[in-house]
């Protein structure tokens, strides 16, 4: 029989390969917010943006986040990168999706008049 410690260490190991197979440790990771009030905001089809248009990028993951507070500021997006800081974009409608796609996750570019400190 197993001890307590070598099955949280199991769990721990299945829970980090699930988290592989999504994609989650992929080198850049974009966070689109849809909590109730960001899709009240219009996030939904910046969601659906970043999902179509990153499908051919293999080091892109994409996932929602709830709430952050920030309602006069919403739809949120968020780009961590591995060894960078984190970029919040604020009000990011579709056609933004589609230029922090171009040109910050293609390019390297943070587009800092769309981003809060």
């Amino acid at each position: 029989m197993a001890s307590p410690r070598e099955v949280l260490q199991l769990k721990k190991e299945k829970a980090k390969e699930v988290l592989q197979n999504d994609g989650f440790f992929r080198a850049k990771r974009v966070y689109v917010g849809l909590a109730t009030c960001e899709i009240a905001a219009g996030s939904q089809p910046v969601m659906d943006i970043f999902q179509s248009e990153t499908k051919g990028m293999p080091d892109v993951f994409v996932s929602k986040k709830g709430c952050a507070g920030r309602c006069n500021l919403e739809p949120t997006v968020e780009v961590v990168e591995n060894g960078k800081d984190t970029v919040k974009y604020v009000r990011v409608n579709e056609e933004k999706a589609r230029q922090i796609i171009e040109r910050h996750l293609k390019k390297g570019e943070i587009i800092s008049e769309w981003v809060i400190k």
